[in-house]
């Protein structure tokens, strides 16, 4: 860890964390990578795993580009800039080129990006044989295909630069609008995007999809990009805990703390719901958390993971200099000293509950634990980081059992996949919410009220079934026996998972996990199984702390009404036990009461 200054707990009681750290880990981050740059200075390669592309080098050196640019353009030191404008000289000679649908095209972005930020210490001062060269390179961005998704900003980027700098004037603006354009079909509401042609909803909308849209309207001089980085900001900030945990889910996520980007970029576009107490309470608690946690090795480094290493947190494009992605967090030095992000006292983040109808997503954040109902986020079939039932900020997927998942048991015990996930709607009622979905052969319905979320599914009648919870990092026998039936389990710090029979199951247990989770090892998984005589499936999930009340008393006391068992029968009634009570049919939407 790098040397740090005094905490400061009047101006940041909940972190101690102030302005000061921010730009010494940025500090740190940077001469730890010095080593590992070439003479010429045009790339770093860190140790470790080469990624698919095979330009790793490049990535070290235009994403510690981003976070030196950054430093510097909020009022950093200019030296840092030195190793990068010399490694501009050689570069273009060196880098792989730009060409469909690759790699570099994603660096360039952040190459044209850190040279805007820059560009009077930095750009303005190259050679013109110099700058003739890096343009052209860059130029290569806009001639060239991306990939369907949150990759046509990158040539927008690159363009957005490139207009400003006076070059390729022509194809550079219209990079910029097929880029905006492209995107466009892809908003799904409440302030959130897919990631491409899919229904891929994750942390690209903050790090990616609102990101390049709000900087460019920002580096040329056009305010805010309009009110939907403002409407994801009001849901997105409820995937964040007291402690400064991020939600896991989805692809990327070894860039961790880049999650607090958009924070930042809706305090510099003044189009946040949050005060800035809450922006930097927020973001200084996911950075110091990770830093905390050990995401950094013994030499300085990012490493490939989460908390540490981790393989199941990685895809095949993640090398050894992908994790400095997180560079982009460190927008929030935009903001000069005396902003009111870095110098009004810090507040705790928002808690509450939002139903997202357009993502098919409900978050909750009820102070130890945030939370998010996944019926309608997916990248494809079969991927653990979008396809189960629920996520959180103290649970990751589990592999071997897998956790928060439901399916239909086969004759030779294999446990049916999710399949496609079709959306089926979400709403709230008061202090409920719920969302619906379809998969491979099952309706499914989550309401979540106060800390008991219901598991409702709907199958062929008579199918066995499987139901699973959340996965604490404890072993099996360190569960205790809940009543319904049910599982319960309870980690080092007093975490309850419990899963809770309501209909169609007859047994539970907790199935033992060696290989964990991205929180550590081993892992343990409630898990309910049965047979749905009825075609109904119903059980009452808590994730949480242990107060007066246990968890299972509190499934317990759910009363559920279903209909007759005739195949037609859609609805379902919930009774709570202060007698609320609401009514939900699975193949209509908009069906809360």
């Amino acid at each position: 860890m790098f040397p740090l200054p005094p905490e400061d707990r009047t101006l940041s009681p909940y972190t101690g964390w102030t302005r000061a750290h921010w730009e010494a880990v940025a500090d740190g981050l940077l001469a730890a990578v010095e080593p590992y740059r070439s003479a010429d200075g045009a790339v770093i390669t860190l140790p470790g795993r080469e990624s698919w592309s095979r330009c790793d080098g490049l990535e070290g050196y235009a994403r510690t580009f981003l976070l030196a640019a950054f430093r510097v353009a909020g009022g950093g030191p200019e030296e840092l800039l030195a190793p990068y404008a010399r490694g501009l000289e050689s570069g273009p000679g060196l880098w792989q080129p730009i060409e469909d649908r690759t790699q570099p095209m994603v660096e360039a972005a952040s190459i044209a990006l850190s040279l805007w930020l820059t560009r009077e210490r930095l750009w303005d001062r190259l050679s013109p044989a110099t700058r003739e060269r890096v343009a052209a390179y860059l130029a290569g961005a806009l001639r060239h295909e991306p990939v369907d998704n949150n990759w046509w900003l990158f040539p927008a980027m690159v363009g957005g630069f490139l207009s400003a700098a006076g070059l390729h004037a022509e194809e550079a603006g219209a990079a910029v609008e097929r880029g905006l354009a492209r995107i466009e079909p892809w908003y799904a509401g409440d302030g959130w995007y897919a990631d491409g042609d899919n229904r891929s909803f994750d942390h690209y909308n903050g790090w990616a999809m609102h990101l390049y849209p709000a900087l460019l309207a920002h580096l040329a001089g056009q305010g805010s990009p309009g009110p939907r980085l403002r409407r994801f900001l009001e849901s997105y900030a409820l995937t964040f805990d007291q402690d400064g945990r991020m939600l896991y889910h989805g692809r990327s996520l070894t860039y961790r703390f880049a999650s607090a980007t958009s924070l930042f970029a809706g305090a510099l576009l003044e189009a946040t719901p949050l005060s800035p107490g809450q922006t930097r309470r927020i973001a200084s608690g996911v950075l110091r958390r990770f830093l905390d946690e050990g995401a950094l090795s013994p030499e300085g480094l990012l490493t490939l993971g989460w908390h540490g290493p981790h393989e199941p947190s990685l895809q095949s494009y993640s090398g050894s200099a992908s994790p400095y992605w997180a560079s982009k967090a460190f927008l929030g030095l935009l903001l000069p000293a005396g902003h009111p992000v870095w110098s009004a006292p810090e507040e705790p983040g928002p808690t509450g509950l939002a139903a997202l109808p357009g993502p098919g997503l409900v978050v909750q954040h009820t102070g130890d634990v945030a939370r998010l109902l996944n019926h309608g986020s997916q990248h494809h079939p079969g991927d653990p980081l979008y396809d189960r039932y629920a996520y959180s900020t103290h649970t990751a997927p589990t592999t071997g059992v897998p956790d928060n998942h439901f399916g239909v048991v086969g004759p030779d015990g294999t446990v049916a996949g999710r399949g496609t996930i079709t959306p089926r709607g979400a709403g709230s009622a008061g202090d409920l919410a719920w969302a619906a979905s379809a998969g491979a052969g099952v309706e499914s319905l989550s309401v979540i009220r106060g800390a008991v979320e219901v598991r409702v599914h709907r199958v062929a009648p008579g199918s066995a079934v499987r139901q699973s919870g959340w996965a604490l990092v404890a072993s099996a026998d360190q569960a205790d026996p809940a009543g319904g039936p049910g599982a319960r389990v309870r980690d080092g710090d007093g975490l309850v998972s419990e899963l809770v029979a309501v209909r169609g199951y007859s047994r539970a247990y907790v199935a033992d996990e060696p290989e964990g989770s991205a929180f550590g090892a081993p892992a343990a998984v409630p898990v309910l199984e049965g047979v749905a005589a009825d075609g109904w499936a119903v059980s009452a999930a808590v994730l949480g702390g242990a107060p007066a009340g246990t968890p299972s008393a509190a499934a317990d006391d759910i009363t559920l009404t279903v209909p007759s068992a005739a195949v037609t029968a859609d609805e379902i009634t919930l009774t709570w036990p202060d007698g609320a009570r609401h009514t939900f049919q699975l193949r209509t939407p908009d069906t809360a009461a």
